[in-house]
């Protein structure tokens, strides 16, 4: 999950394929999802959190090198998919 340009969009990272990554966005620019909500979107694109799995923030900017740059915040989760969902 990450912001940009004040959006939160939820994106599910598929390794070893060229296919498009499942992705759902959020209708309003703040605040952070809730943990009920990212939890909803998961579900929505057929995924869920690994059980004991935990959120994890990181902190990036925009143009690298650059200390003025905007922060970009990046979250992430181990998921699975559910059984029988086709992507």
């Amino acid at each position: 999950m990450s912001v940009h340009r004040g959006r939160w969009r939820l994106y599910v990272v598929l390794f070893n394929t060229t296919e498009r990554w499942p992705e759902f966005g959020f209708d309003r620019a703040a605040p952070v999802p809730t943990f009920t909500e990212r939890t909803h979107a998961l579900s929505v694109l057929g995924f869920e959190p690994l059980p004991d799995a935990e959120w994890t923030w990181t902190e990036d900017s925009e143009t690298p090198d650059d200390p003025a740059s905007p922060v970009c915040l990046i979250a992430a989760i181990r998921v699975r998919s559910w059984s029988g969902v086709s992507l």
